[in-house]
């Protein structure tokens, strides 16, 4: 599920940087976030049909959806208006760094993080640098904007850690995309000018990124993250950039040069090394393979005995 998320949002800077072209960030991210709430509505309504079983409390789903909302709606509406100002390779880069700020915030938070994970981050955030990174790299407004956006979004990744457990998945997406498009109409308003006719143009990169982006891919994050640690959802989902380099090259007929083709490698191996298991967990793992395992409990990154579930 996360690989087919990093695939859809690395395929998805195509249209985000094809749909500012006419609209303005704001606009594009509320009408792509109704969008991605309003393909959710099916499938909810087919899941209460079918009498599937609720989990958690509404009182959870409507804080944990509105708080998640937020988070999602600051973290992409800033990552989209420093996108006007900076090249796409180094905001790939400066994004990423949610997989360095995931497990170092683990640590404020007083949670346990594997050693191996610390070698896959600092492989993977060598393979971004060799693959997204090019010479004269330096700090300017869009890259700092960028910067907190890359913030917010290991925020997000911390809030469904905390959430997805609790509740219905769908339902926290749903509600989750709802939030950030309402909060995002008085910015419309207010700072943007709002254009129908802009709107219709854009068409195709709203569809896209609203309905596979956020409709498809979130929730795919949502519902991954109840059965993984954060911290190798961040690597995995870190693979977002090496898809964009990947559809830029058929669909743009762009070219990779050897330093892209080593930090496609590089990130390759961090994404693997991050997924196996240490000898407790094997343990733990062949003890349990007879028998139905029961979903992992959420409340930290790594328990004394088993890899908790993560964003």
């Amino acid at each position: 599920m996360l690989l087919i998320t990093a695939l859809i949002w690395g395929t998805s800077f195509v249209a985000q940087r094809s749909g500012m072209e006419t609209i303005g960030p704001f606009t594009f991210n509320g009408i792509r976030c109704l969008l991605g709430a309003l393909v959710l509505l099916p499938v909810i309504i087919g899941m209460d049909y079918h009498g599937t079983k609720k989990r958690g409390s509404t009182k959870s789903l409507v804080i944990g959806g509105l708080f998640c909302g937020l988070i999602f709606f600051l973290s992409s509406s800033v990552q989209q208006i420093g996108l006007v100002y900076t090249t796409a390779g180094k905001a790939g880069f400066i994004t990423a760094l949610y997989i360095v700020i995931v497990p170092v915030s683990g640590i404020f938070l007083k949670k346990k993080v594997r050693p191996i994970l610390w070698i896959s981050v600092i492989l993977a955030t060598a393979g971004l640098y060799l693959l997204s990174v090019k010479e004269g790299f330096s700090i300017g407004k869009g890259d700092l904007l960028v910067v907190l956006s890359a913030f917010g979004f290991a925020a997000h990744i911390l809030a469904i850690d905390h959430f997805a457990p609790k509740v219905d998945g769908i339902k926290l997406s749903c509600l989750q995309f709802l939030f950030c498009g309402l909060v995002s109409i008085p910015f419309m308003a207010f700072w943007e000018t709002v254009s129908w006719s802009a709107i219709l143009s854009a068409w195709l990169p709203l569809l896209y990124t609203g309905v596979l982006s956020c409709g498809v891919a979130y929730t795919l994050q949502v519902l991954a993250q109840k059965h993984t640690d954060p911290t190798v959802t961040s690597l995995i989902l870190s693979l977002e950039s090496l898809f964009a380099v990947v559809g830029g090259i058929l669909i743009l007929g762009e070219q990779i040069s050897m330093r892209e083709t080593l930090g496609c490698l590089v990130m390759f191996g961090a994404i693997l090394l991050a997924q196996l298991p240490e000898k407790k967990e094997k343990k733990e793992i062949e003890k349990n393979r007879p028998n139905k395992i029961d979903p992992i409990p959420s409340g930290s990154f790594i328990t004394e005995n088993t890899s908790d579930n993560g964003i």
